[in-house]
C-alpha cells in the first residue's frame, strides 16, 4: 500500500492521522480509496475531475504533471500539497 501523507488541512477529517495508507494504482484510485475511509477527502483534492486548483501532488518525491492520472506504486510515497507562491517550485 502507498503511503499518504495528510496535509494539515486536511487532518480533521482523518482524524488527525499525519500518514495513513491506501491502495490505488493512480492517483484517482488512491483519492477513491482515501474517500471510502475518510469521506470528504475527494472534495478537498479534486475539483471537476481535475486536482483542485491550489493544490499539487507529489508522488515519490517528484511533483506531477498528469494529476490524478499520475501512477502510484504499492511502496510509493504520496503528498498532497497547498500550492505555494512565489516560487519556481515546491519540495515535499
Amino acid at each position: 500500500m502507498a503511503t499518504v501523507w495528510i496535509p494539515p488541512l486536511m487532518r480533521s477529517l482523518t482524524d488527525g492521522q499525519q500518514i495513513v495508507e491506501a491502495e490505488g494504482e493512480s492517483v484517482r484510485e488512491l483519492v477513491a480509496a482515501l474517500e471510502k475511509r475518510f469521506p470528504g477527502v475527494a472534495d478537498r483534492i479534486i475539483d471537476e475531475g481535475r486536482i483542485r486548483p491550489g493544490w499539487t501532488v507529489a508522488v515519490d518525491g517528484a511533483v506531477q504533471n498528469r494529476g490524478l492520472r499520475a501512477a502510484v506504486g504499492p511502496d510509493s510515497e504520496v503528498h498532497f500539497v497547498p500550492a505555494m507562491t512565489g516560487g519556481n517550485s515546491v519540495q515535499v
